[in-house]
């Protein structure tokens, strides 16, 4: 009796001890990704950005307008998917997930933005998102993904003098 507690219990630390370092290791990986995302989205914050169909304003210049497009697929980790999958028995919203949308929105934007700025393009118009399930039914992988398409119209808009 007493040796079956005490299994119980170390298999309960174990588990306990896997989730906690699942979070630290997830939290750091996320903390890493978002720090690079500010430093990229302040390296192209000269670049225009809208989601009408097509930019607003003085568009001329040497390039014709050209479409990009950025893929971003980005797994969750095991802490997030523990916290979705008790958010699953009682319903509603999935927040563990959210942070994943969000990052892989703007990762696939800069990439369309670092695209169209090494093709000498400065805006892009008439981006789109759209997401995809790669790899088929998350349940039965056991890892969710988040997978964001994305799309834009790149143009090089003359800019006025100050």
């Amino acid at each position: 009796m007493m040796a079956d507690l005490i299994s119980l219990l170390v298999g309960i630390a174990i588990f306990l001890a896997l989730l906690g370092l699942g979070f630290f290791m997830g939290w750091n990986r996320e903390q890493r990704h978002l720090r690079d995302l500010r430093r990229r989205e302040q390296a192209m914050g000269d670049m225009g950005v809208t989601q009408l169909k097509s930019f607003p304003g003085s568009v001329a210049g040497p390039l014709p307008p050209a479409v990009f497009f950025g893929e971003t697929a980005i797994a969750t980790d095991y802490f997030k998917s523990f916290m979705a999958k008790l958010r699953n028995i009682f319903g509603g919203e999935v927040k563990s997930y959210q942070s994943l949308m969000e990052r892989a929105r703007r990762e696939s934007l800069l990439r369309i933005l670092e695209q169209a700025r090494r093709h000498d393009y400065n805006a892009v118009g008439n981006v789109r998102y759209d997401c995809a399930d790669v790899g088929g039914n998350s349940t039965l992988r056991k890892t969710a993904m988040v997978c964001i398409l994305a799309s834009a119209t790149a143009y090089y808009v003359a800019r006025r003098p100050r």
